[in-house]
């Protein structure tokens, strides 16, 4: 199964689930940011690239603008020119808006993620042969006050159906792109990967997360992240 039928599934195995206090607010960019997600999966989604990445789920200012994993909107449309309409969702966070490519906010761990990225391998064409960047979960949490709220902090009975969905869709993900390792960008992300793909023949590991949130991160994310993925064994050409 391809990528863009795996989020179209995911997408419809997550639309019956709820969830309780204090999320208030849900967006499913698989949904009103198809488009853009749709083109960034076709345009860079290549079966045999090496490396999988995978992020934890969106950020108010990322993917949840742009449809695009860690979709920091300058790197998205600029860099990786994946631009393209959106909607919206209908129950929206008065203080957290969808507005697209038109946002002027910008979500720092998708700067320095697709920042190294582009810095080390100029273009997007070279950066995919070696990479290719999916979240575990596409939903995106958000607190009546406006926080974001990550799915590792879900109550236990939210959590079950929402990682069954996931851990299936990442399965199909590693089934198309047959990648060598599977990198979580942060424990979570690394945590699941391994609960979703026992058994599977690949090398799973960690790298540190971008987010500006850890100190690590603030103090050199780029060459820490590297010297993390030599460890693993990935090839940096």
């Amino acid at each position: 199964m391809d990528l863009i039928r795996t989020s179209r599934a995911l997408a419809r195995d997550l639309a019956p689930l709820s969830f309780g206090d204090p999320v208030a607010h849900v967006y499913n960019p698989l949904d009103y940011a198809r488009r853009p997600f749709e083109r960034y999966a076709r345009r860079y989604a290549t079966p045999g690239c090496p490396v999988l990445l995978i992020g934890m789920n969106p950020g108010p200012w990322g993917m949840a603008q742009t449809g695009v994993p860690f979709g920091e909107v300058t790197m998205a449309r600029d860099w990786l020119n994946v631009e393209a309409p959106l909607a919206a969702p209908a129950d929206q966070h008065p203080a957290r808006p969808i507005i697209g490519f038109a946002c002027p906010r910008r979500e720092v761990s998708g700067a320095r993620l697709w920042g190294w990225a582009k810095a080390r391998y100029r273009t997007p064409t070279r950066f995919f042969k070696h990479f290719f960047v999916a979240n575990y979960c596409p939903l995106c949490f958000l607190e009546a006050g406006g926080r974001n709220r990550t799915p590792d902090k879900l109550p236990a009975r939210e959590q079950a159906a929402l990682f069954d969905a996931c851990d299936l869709a990442l399965r199909r993900t590693v089934a198309y792109l047959r990648p060598r390792f599977v990198v979580g960008v942060g424990a979570f992300a690394e945590g699941r990967a391994r609960a979703a793909l026992g058994g599977a023949d690949v090398t799973i590991g960690r790298i540190l997360h971008p987010s500006p949130a850890s100190p690590a991160a603030n103090r050199g994310w780029a060459r820490t992240m590297e010297r993390q993925l030599r460890a693993l064994g990935v090839r940096l050409d």
